[in-house]
């Protein structure tokens, strides 16, 4: 299992890996008791963990930065259904850049419950470097070589077509 595979599903509690897309949904196995399942486009929304950021005081992290800084911590991880100050607290000493009037408690306990289930499936967080960032938006924004061929292409002369009468006057 690949961290790039895992997403959120709105109104599903838990995280769940991607097994195929389609048109009108995808197809997801639960972390947490293993059930797979289809979920509909039309009343779900999928985000994958790898593009959730979070507020920080500078420029916005990955949700990959903050699991590893909760990963390298020595502090012990709280409870999900903490109270909000020990929380706070709690992230105040593993990641210092949050911005905590933007990240609400709510958004701490689910980090907290979704590091939990990462941890428990042995799944490896891959941080993207800077190197990779470049990379992937280098490939977005090169054109593919048939398309610059198409733009230098010279356009062709069509072939006149003889109409034939079929009967019809």
């Amino acid at each position: 299992m690949e961290y790039n595979k895992l997403v959120s599903v709105t109104g599903l509690p838990g995280l769940f890996e991607l097994l195929s897309s389609k048109s009108d949904g995808a197809v997801v196995k639960s972390l947490e008791d293993n059930t797979t399942k289809f979920v509909s486009t039309r009343q779900h929304n999928f985000s994958h963990l790898e593009s959730i950021e979070v507020y920080t005081i500078k420029d916005n992290s990955t949700l990959a930065e903050v699991f590893e800084a909760m990963k390298k911590s020595k502090e012990k991880i709280p409870e999900a259904n903490a109270d909000g100050k020990v929380l706070k607290a709690y992230f105040e000493k593993t990641y210092p850049g949050l911005d905590f009037d933007r990240v609400y408690v709510s958004d701490m306990k689910k980090m907290v419950k979704w590091f939990q289930v990462i941890e428990k499936n042995k799944i490896e967080i891959k941080v993207k470097t800077e190197e990779e960032k470049e990379a992937a938006a280098e490939l977005k924004t090169s054109k593919p070589a048939h398309v610059e061929n198409v733009k230098n292409a010279k356009p062709q002369q069509a072939k006149p077509r003889k109409i034939e009468s079929r009967g019809v006057k």
